[in-house]
């Protein structure tokens, strides 16, 4: 049925333009109502936020005990899993070694590489989906999907629904909310086995609370994304949604921070430097040596692939004093995701002091300045020509430059070398009529140069210049993010993620920030996230206060002013004068908001026998809106009421039903409830961004 107009009560002083009151006292907003029922009805105005009824309650425990949380930590390059008991908590069991990997690298994840067969039926994820599409014939492969590095397109579409489509590697095009399903169910069917072999006692589906990791930029459709995927993939049914958690994935390491032991981290800052250069003259040991050591504390616990973590907090934090500030570096490989927090005792719960920023400053930027180094010297016809052709070859050639780009470090003086695969030498010879040599001088590329062997040789200054502009953007981001008043006196900065193994970044990270802060890395980097979500699991009550990252509303009507509000936004309606499109805003961008805080709002069916009601959702990353029609403010949503039918006896006054929805925004996902205030009887409420 169509959607009622929500309108506000003329009973209070109209909006002015001034900005609102803090949503933390209570506010002389108005609730809403549908234009049908407005001189009959009047609610009370409702504080903005009250702690919700069940903010007392261990939400952790609050449906039921699960028995063993499973976290995914669903990456752009690499993915895994990690699970632990409930009733072990202290131990955190890592996934098995995955068959296959790259040489040299040491790998506890897989690549998130996904190969379909040419019916769109799933054949195989990670390393085994990389070697299979690799020993295709090149004909037979152009009719098969292979997908990689496919998370960032949800990152950069801005209008994401469930139609959201991915180009494969041989240019064929699937829904990507079906290749997530494929990705999740492949880990699903594996966790589960394995949690299994495990376990004493018989599991049942429901005993196993799923957490599945985003990056903190991600906006709510991105999030509702991966939870309409896991419900694809069978993760947990939409009946029970509180089974999955949706995790931020620096918020995760944050978590798994807290519980570091001194001989569990690097700590750049106790690297002598002089003029913010370290003393070693080749530039590499003091990263090489320390990481050195700490593959191979990892190496041993590799085989056991359990570890455990402080029942308390760890050493590291004992140094912290209450109130102290740190920032979590999430440097992934699509997403460079940076969060604020402050520490608060004795609880060791978590408080996050600003919106969480970032952008994509991944890994993957170094990959894109690889390949467009190549199309600079091939020219980009053929190098799009080759993907198209000899798509197992290209990624053979990615897969190569990604073994040599993790031994790329500052001060390194000879060249790296990078195979080109024999098709690529071939392909271009029958392309352009010469040889790969040919190009190579041809192009004036004075850092690059071919080698007789048939490799590519990449001088430090290639690296270098690889490298530069992603490293940059982190670092920028970092500095611009400690200058904010709200960030002053940090004392440490945590780096996390699969980048932050680079000795590339560590070393800008130490020249421009070592001054600052103390920068910890944890030794085995690449899980820190994959841990904490497993963390958060068993507890997701430890982010006790979050930031909002936009203001979010919805439009409403208000007594129209001559001469304060302007005359295209007037309505006039049974003689009286309305002024349309007002954001009634529930919380504001960067707002602090409680874990069980709760917005309330009061809505009625502007008709009897009314089924539903829906109600437009606005947002802007600006605070200095006052209507919707406002640059900047866009549609993002819309919450759906489903209304039952009306008691009998009650048809009288049945359109007066006052609908109470309950909206929390302290979450990792915007959640809202709703009861029918005449019967006490809960309303099946949605809330909805992705089919916008």
């Amino acid at each position: 049925s169509p959607s009622p107009l929500s309108l506000a009560l003329s009973s209070l002083p109209p909006l002015s333009p001034s900005p609102l009151p803090s949503p933390l006292s209570p506010s002389p907003l108005p609730s809403l109502l549908s234009l049908s029922t407005l001189p009959l009805l009047s609610f009370s105005p409702l504080p903005l936020l009250s702690p919700s009824p069940f903010s007392s309650l261990p939400l952790s425990r609050m449906d039921h005990p699960f028995t063993v949380v499973v976290a995914i930590d669903f990456g752009t390059t690499s993915s895994g899993y990690a699970f632990s008991f409930t009733q072990d908590p202290e131990a955190i069991h890592m996934m098995r070694r995955w068959e296959g990997g790259d040489p040299g690298v040491a790998n506890q994840k897989s690549p998130t590489s996904l190969l379909l067969t040419p019916e769109l039926k799933f054949h195989s994820f990670g390393f085994a989906a990389r070697d299979n599409y690799h020993d295709l014939d090149p004909e037979e492969a152009q009719h098969w999907l292979y997908f990689d590095k496919f998370k960032m397109k949800i990152h950069s579409t801005t209008d994401l629904t469930m139609e959201t489509e991915l180009e494969a590697v041989s240019g064929r095009k699937v829904r990507a909310i079906d290749v997530f399903s494929h990705a999740l169910r492949f880990f699903r069917v594996h966790a589960l086995k394995e949690v299994k072999d495990q376990s004493s006692s018989l599991l049942e589906g429901d005993e196993v609370r799923w957490v599945i990791t985003v990056p903190a930029v991600w906006r709510q459709p991105a999030k509702q994304f991966m939870r309409e995927a896991a419900y694809l993939a069978g993760l947990v049914s939409p009946d029970t949604p509180e089974q999955l958690l949706i995790a931020l994935e620096p918020e995760a390491a944050s978590i798994y921070c807290r519980k570091l032991r001194l001989h569990q981290v690097i700590d750049l800052s106790l690297r002598p430097m002089t003029n913010g250069l370290s003393l070693e003259s080749d530039g590499s040991r003091p990263f090489d040596s320390s990481f050195r050591q700490a593959r191979e504390q990892l190496r041993k616990a590799r085989h056991s692939r359990t570890f455990l973590v402080e029942r308390g907090t760890g050493e590291l934090w004992s140094e912290m004093q209450t109130g102290d500030r740190y920032i979590v570096a999430d440097c992934g490989g699509g997403t460079v995701d940076l969060t604020v927090h402050q520490i608060e005792q004795p609880q060791g719960t978590l408080k996050e002091l600003y919106k969480v920023s970032g952008g994509p400053y991944g890994a993957v930027g170094v990959d894109l300045a690889f390949e467009a180094m190549l199309c600079k010297i091939f020219g980009e016809d053929f190098i799009e020509s080759f993907k198209a052709k000899r798509p197992a070859a290209w990624v053979d050639l990615t897969i190569a430059f990604e073994a040599r780009k993790r031994t790329a470090t500052p001060g390194r003086s000879n060249a790296l070398n990078i195979s080109l695969p024999f098709s690529f030498i071939d392909f271009y010879k029958r392309y352009r009529g010469q040889s790969v040599e040919t190009a190579l001088r041809k192009s004036n590329m004075n850092i690059v140069k071919w080698s007789s062997q048939g490799m590519l040789r990449l001088t430090p200054e290639a690296m270098n210049e690889l490298f530069q502009p992603t490293i940059n953007n982190i670092i920028k981001h970092i500095e611009e993010l400690m200058q904010r008043q709200e960030v002053q006196g940090v004392r440490f900065l945590f780096l996390v993620g699969g980048f932050a193994e680079s000795p590339m970044l560590q070393r800008a990270a130490q020249n421009a920030l070592g001054q600052t802060c103390r920068i910890i890395i944890p030794q085995d980097v690449g899980l820190t996230i994959l841990k904490g979500a497993v963390l958060f699991g068993l507890d997701p009550t430890v982010v006790r206060v979050r930031r909002c990252p936009l203001t979010y509303g919805v439009g409403v009507l208000n007594r129209f002013v001559e001469g304060r509000h302007p005359r295209d936004k007037l309505l006039v309606k049974e003689g009286r004068d309305w002024c349309t499109d007002i954001l009634d805003r529930f919380v504001s961008v960067d707002q602090s908001v409680a874990l069980g805080e709760v917005v309330r709002r009061s809505y009625t069916p502007a008709r009897s026998g009314q089924r539903k009601i829906i109600i437009n959702i606005y947002c802007s990353v600006s605070d200095d809106v006052v209507y919707i029609s406002d640059p900047g403010v866009r549609k993002c949503g819309a919450i759906t009421l489903d209304l039952p039918e009306a008691l009998p006896g009650a048809v009288a006054g049945a359109e007066r039903r006052e609908i109470r929805a309950t909206m929390q925004f302290g979450d990792t996902e915007i959640k809202v409830t709703a009861v029918d205030m005449v019967t006490n009887q809960t309303v099946r409420a949605a809330i909805d961004f992705l089919s916008n």
